[in-house]
């Protein structure tokens, strides 16, 4: 599959984008990284696979703070911003603005797609490896960032994840990956099988209602 890779200029900074594009994608789906890694992890790499497999578009976004050499995300505040103006370039592309939108990410990543699915028009949010507290501090739950997602959520958890375990919820699927950890590296099969159906799920109710 040929691969398109992007340089989207944000507020703060460069941001880059490998662009995977079948023929006539039915979804867009973009995913980013955790808070000190890139995107070429095992668990996003299979996930993009599996989706470009059955016909969507997925962008690997690699967010300004780790394009510019920075191991830790900035605050929400100029974080958010940054991803939205990602998202909105990429959704300009010539056949992308009109399909469904699906966002996504590992770890930190995933509390950015929580955090900027509404106003960024997303259908769903997939969440692998969300960290619900850090490690051994359940007092400082996230689960706030799940809960205000205000559209469907997929959690994708290894049950040996030291960030804890969401629990299932209104609009908000959990799959558990035995014997995973923080990285999801025990079952990346497992890990694409589950989002891939999720994201099944949400085109088919997706073109149900837009089908007048």
């Amino acid at each position: 599959m040929p691969r398109t890779e992007l340089t989207v200029a944000t507020a703060a900074g460069p941001a880059a984008v490998e662009l995977s594009r079948p023929p006539a994608a039915s979804a867009l789906v973009l995913l980013t990284h955790g808070a000190g890694a890139g995107v070429q992890t095992v668990d996003l790499l299979a996930v993009r696979d599996a989706l470009v497999a059955v016909g969507v578009a997925v962008g690997l976004v690699t967010q300004p703070y780790r394009l510019a050499g920075r191991g830790a995300p900035p605050a929400p505040a100029r974080q958010d911003p940054a991803w939205s103006e990602v998202v909105a370039a990429v959704r300009r592309r010539r056949g992308l603005s009109r399909v469904p939108l699906v966002l996504g990410g590992r770890s930190n990543g995933a509390r950015v797609a929580c955090r900027t699915a509404r106003t960024t028009g997303a259908g769903a949010v997939v969440a692998l490896a969300f960290p619900l507290h850090p490690p051994g501090r359940p007092d400082r739950s996230r689960l706030p960032e799940l809960q205000d997602a205000g559209v469907p959520v997929l959690v994708v958890q290894g049950d040996r994840d030291p960030f804890g375990m969401p629990p299932p919820g209104d609009g908000r699927r959990v799959v558990v990956v035995p014997r995973g950890d923080h990285g999801l590296k025990q079952d990346p099969a497992a890990v694409a099988r589950a989002v891939t159906a999720f994201v099944t799920s949400v085109l088919g109710e997706y073109k149900t209602a837009h089908s007048d």
